[in-house]
């Protein structure tokens, strides 16, 4: 998740994060980075063995011990989320979009949860309806019936998540929506039914007191589906994944923005870090000119038998930076050049092998 703020050197919570979207495009950093600071004493491993092999091109992708069954995420590297189901290469969080992202090799899908006016669950980036169709208004004050109404690839034109303003002509799924469901707002369950085995990370956007809170109703659907064991929930906000965990204890979880920031400022200072019930650590790979995921992160949080997943990476150089790091999870709205980033350093994951 991310880190929300920065002051006096460290990081600061704060009451508006940014989010993994389109405001927020991670990019090779300036001169003017700088680490996490001075080497932390490491504790003696909690996990077992030695250095991951060199990958099929015989290139090491970074170092990651042979873990305990405890987190299996250590296990599921590196996946390959596609952001929003992959949203400069199809019409965000549509149905369309994840299954061209799954069909171009991602192995994970990441997706943003809203609760409508009567309670449905559907996936979109934003609050409101209005980025991405030509209609306006909070999701949480419409009901699913008025979503249905909607096309959700109204702006969409390859290269970015929306375009707006452009002639008609150049919209290639404009219009076929309501009609075409692929590119309508799709329900969560849709997404849970259709994608059944694929890897999902799931954002709680909103909580109460904004919204009326939607915890206990995902919890409920995810354990109707049996998707239990193949999503990680997350959330900027602290309260909402711990009422989700309350919800459901079993189903895995992300850490949130002050348990991120937590953590982060224990690694800088040299100290140890916060116990975490969490199964990742989800945030950017900077904050300004500010390094946030380097090799030393990486490897206190696999000895916390914690997995580390970044986010929103779009740049080749990078994606292939972060997979030298050892992360064990890559956000991307292009999933394709990740893909091919991943396939390049003999990194590609099973998605295959969570349900064997």
């Amino acid at each position: 998740m991310p880190l929300a703020g920065v002051a006096d050197g460290g990081l600061a919570p704060s009451g508006t994060p940014p989010d993994r979207g389109h405001a927020t495009d991670q990019r090779v950093g300036s001169r003017g980075s700088r680490s996490l600071g001075a080497p932390v004493p490491m504790r003696p491993p909690v996990l077992f063995g030695v250095d991951e092999p060199p990958g099929a091109s015989g290139r090491r992708t970074g170092t990651i011990r042979h873990v305990t069954p405890a987190n299996p995420w250590l296990e599921r590297r590196v996946i390959a989320y596609a952001h929003q189901g992959g949203a400069w290469e199809a019409p965000s969080s549509t149905l369309f979009a994840i299954a061209r992202a799954i069909e171009t090799g991602a192995t994970g899908i990441e997706l943003d949860v809203h609760a409508t006016a009567d309670g449905e669950l559907v996936v979109c980036h934003d609050a409101t309806v209005d980025r991405t169709s030509a209609a306006s208004g909070a999701i949480s004050e419409l009901t699913l019936a008025e979503l249905r109404d909607l096309d959700n690839a109204y702006w969409f034109i390859p290269g970015a998540d929306v375009t707006p303003g452009r002639p008609d002509g150049d919209y290639p799924y404009r219009g076929r929506a309501p009609a075409d469901r692929d590119f309508a707002f799709a329900t969560l369950r849709e997404v849970l039914e259709r994608f059944e085995g694929v890897v999902l990370n799931l954002d709680i956007k909103q909580t109460a007191p904004a919204v009326a809170p939607y915890e206990a109703t995902l919890a409920r659907l995810l354990a109707e589906c049996g998707r239990t064991d193949d999503v990680i929930v997350a959330s900027f906000l602290d309260q909402a994944t711990e009422a989700f965990a309350a919800a459901a204890p079993d189903v895995p979880t992300s850490a949130g923005t002050l348990a991120v920031a937590e953590f982060w400022r224990a690694v800088q200072d040299g100290r140890e870090p916060p116990a975490l019930r969490h199964v990742a650590l989800q945030l950017p790979e900077r904050f300004g000119d500010l390094v946030l995921v380097d090799r030393r992160f990486v490897e206190v949080a696999h000895d916390r038998g914690l997995a580390v997943h970044v986010w929103t990476i779009n740049e080749p150089d990078a994606m292939a930076r972060l997979l030298g790091l050892g992360v064990d999870g890559i956000i991307s709205d292009v999933p394709s050049q990740l893909v091919g980033v991943l396939e390049a350093g003999g990194a590609t994951w099973d998605r295959r092998a969570v349900r064997g």
